[in-house]
């Protein structure tokens, strides 16, 4: 099955994709009425367009007429193989990573499979080694193509007593073959290097002393010959363990079979592995490319640039060749995702959770409480997921850190955590508890990762209500920002919706949000009244034209109202612009700004001036071309939301209606005595 580590789920999307004009080959042949297409400049700077001939009867046909004319690929003999980076040195899991990538390459069918190397874990005796080999050449035999080994050091040095003078090469030239070879295929040529021959009358080796890194004049003979062999090949590949061009502790010694490569004239591509990393090192027409892991020890530390498990496809055509970098458990089988595939992982996809009961915590005793999470499987696959309750206010406890299980066809389950926070915690800087959902879809054939949810866990802060002030107060916004939600959110009904606050705007911007959701909203543009709703058809808007631009230091009452049928915009109680918007809101619930435009995190567009008496409902409060607006807002059982902006507890604002959305100040924001 797929990797699972956190590096591999971060370029689940990502191909390297390098393309590299080997010779400058014939250009496209095109109709001048038919502009090229352009194509990326990183692809273009290496090579040119493929060859292509005009479309004659024999290969194109139609029963139209005074059509343009389609240029079509030459008759060419062109090929793909993959090559795949070490295997060793990490985690016994890295034998899956190999299986992943050999499940990846059989659906893409290349002509054949190369390796660099370092395909056990080696370092030991004969009967552990004997066992790895196994295992590996069992994993890679089910490749569709042939593949072709090349010796790393994990796969011939010896560890312990008793070693054979050259160490584990007898083994390894028994079981996957010679040390050096070279084999042709479609006019291109494929040579495999050893790169581990060492000290051969001592037997010592070791790829950190550059003595030990040298060809032997036996292998020097074999590659000059070699080249010769194969002069009229189109391109030559050469394979190898070590990047020996990278210099280092591998010396100098490469100099002189670089200089055989390039007076070959058709050398390609050397490819090595080892530093389980991919990078590329042109020099002089060659491309010297090193790549990271199938399964190999990896650190993952920036996987946009080779940091990761992937393997190189190459395309071969007759002047150029075209190299990719794939990630392991990215290529998609087209066959697996059927209709019923796909559907079920939307339904997944859109699998909310549900919550047996609130979170409650109090200003006083804080909480200790269990959450009990339900979650129900609509389709007709297994599942499996991960439950984690995080914020980004440490003081929360929750007990277990996570939990994870398997959720079968049709099935619901109920699992717990135990939530705990102190006394005295309720403060400017509470944050909500989240719950992260992770899952997989399990079919016959493939593990299909769902993309991972976040719901703010729903609750209330008990709160005491401050006492009513002697005079009117409200909230006094910098430009900067206001409050968003707390613990409760405010939810969202598929019915009617009034919106409405009272406002006195000191400045306008090109736009200052007044309340904002993902669902519905007010704000200004330059200081002309808009609101907003989300509705079946996408974004719909009411506004009020230029006549009805707000004055500066000047209180106004500001109401939207959706009815399901049309949308209304009150100014100071008289109906400024209506529309036909039939539907239902979308979204069920979500972060709320006061002052400010939400974002799916934060805000931005920060009124500058003052609010009071936010007013939320679940009825179309008002109708008609004139209203009478209440200075200070009544609550009943269908507000969802209430500030009278009475006053602060604990950093938060009050809210009277029964929810108890309880909103966190933020910004530059503060409750004071309100100017009149």
């Amino acid at each position: 099955m797929q990797d699972t580590t956190a590096f591999v789920s971060l370029v689940r999307v990502l191909a390297l994709v390098i393309s590299i004009g080997v010779t400058g080959g014939p250009t496209m042949a095109q109709d001048d009425a038919v502009a090229p297409v352009t194509h990326d400049r990183h692809t273009r700077a290496h090579n040119p367009d493929h060859p292509t001939e005009a479309a004659s009867e024999e290969r194109f046909h139609t029963t139209r007429h005074n059509a343009a004319h389609l240029a079509l690929p030459t008759d060419e003999t062109s090929f793909t193989f993959a090559v795949f980076g070490d295997r060793t040195g990490g985690p016994n899991e890295g034998i899956d990573i190999l299986a992943d990538a050999v499940a990846d390459v059989n659906l893409l069918e290349p002509d054949l499979v190369m390796t660099v190397g370092d395909m056990i874990q080696g370092y030991n005796q004969t009967s552990g080694w004997l066992q790895q080999m196994h295992q590996y050449k069992e994993v890679m035999n089910g490749l569709l193509c042939p593949w072709f080994p090349v010796a790393g050091n994990h796969d011939v040095y010896w560890r312990g007593p008793d070693s054979p003078l050259l160490q584990h090469e007898a083994n390894y030239e028994l079981h996957f073959g010679p040390l050096w070879y070279s084999f042709s295929h479609k006019n291109a040529a494929f040579i495999v290097l050893y790169s581990d021959e060492g000290d051969r009358s001592t037997g010592e080796k070791s790829f950190r002393e550059p003595e030990l890194q040298r060809m032997s004049g036996e292998q020097f003979a074999f590659l000059e010959e070699t080249l010769k062999r194969h002069a009229e090949a189109d391109h030559i590949f050469v394979f190898l363990h070590h990047p020996r061009w990278i210099g280092g502790g591998y010396g100098e010694d490469w100099d002189r079979v670089h200089r055989l490569l390039v007076q070959a004239g058709n050398v390609s591509a050397c490819f090595a592995g080892h530093i389980h990393r991919m990078r590329s090192d042109p020099r002089d027409g060659i491309e010297y490319i090193t790549l990271a892991t199938v399964g190999g020890h990896q650190r993952g530390t920036v996987p946009q640039a080779g940091f990761l498990h992937e393997f190189h496809m190459v395309t071969v055509r007759e002047n150029q060749i075209a190299l990719s970098a794939i990630p392991v458990g990215e290529v998609l089988d087209v066959r697996a995702i059927t209709g019923k595939v796909s559907e079920a992982a939307s339904d997944l996809a859109a699998l909310v959770p549900t919550f047996a009961s609130p979170l409650e915590v109090s200003a006083e005793s804080g909480t200790s409480q269990i959450v009990t999470i339900g979650l129900s499987n609509p389709t007709s696959f297994a599942a499996d997921f991960e439950l984690t309750l995080m914020s980004d206010d440490p003081r929360w406890r929750v007990t277990p850190d996570h939990l994870h299980g398997r959720l079968d066809r049709g099935a619901s389950q109920s699992v717990s955590f135990r939530v705990h926070r102190g006394a005295n915690t309720v403060d400017a800087e509470l944050r909500p508890l989240e719950l992260h959902l992770g899952m997989d879809m399990i079919t016959d054939s493939a593990r299909f990762p769902i993309e991972p949810t976040i719901t703010t866990v729903p609750g209330s802060l008990v709160l005491p209500a401050p006492p009513t002030p002697d005079e009117n107060h409200a909230l006094e916004l910098s430009g900067d920002g206001a409050g968003l939600t707390a613990l409760a959110s405010v939810p969202v009904l598929p019915g009617p919706l009034t919106v409405e606050a009272w406002i006195r705007p000191d400045s306008f911007d090109a736009r200052d949000g007044v309340i904002g959701s993902r669902a519905y909203g007010l704000w200004l543009e330059s200081g002309r009244p808009t609101f907003y709703v989300r509705t079946g058809d996408g974004w719909f808007d009411v506004s009020a034209d230029e006549s009805e631009t707000l004055e500066p230091g000047r209180w106004h009452h500001l109401a939207g109202v959706f009815d399901g049928e049309e949308s209304r915009l009150y100014v100071n109680g008289r109906l400024v612009d209506d529309a036909e918007n039939p539907g239902t809101v979308q979204f069920g619930s979500g972060a709320l700004v006061i002052g400010a435009d939400a974002r799916w995190s934060g805000w931005r567009n920060g009124m500058n001036g003052w609010i009071d008496e936010v007013r939320i409902s679940h009825t179309a409060r008002y109708e008609g071309e004139r209203v009478r607006p209440q200075r200070r807002l009544k609550g009943d059982e269908l507000a969802a939301l209430l500030l009278h902006m009475d006053g602060e507890v604990g950093g938060y604002l009050f809210d009277s209606s029964k929810n108890a959305a309880h909103i966190r100040l933020d910004g530059d924001t503060a409750v004071a005595p309100a100017p009149r």
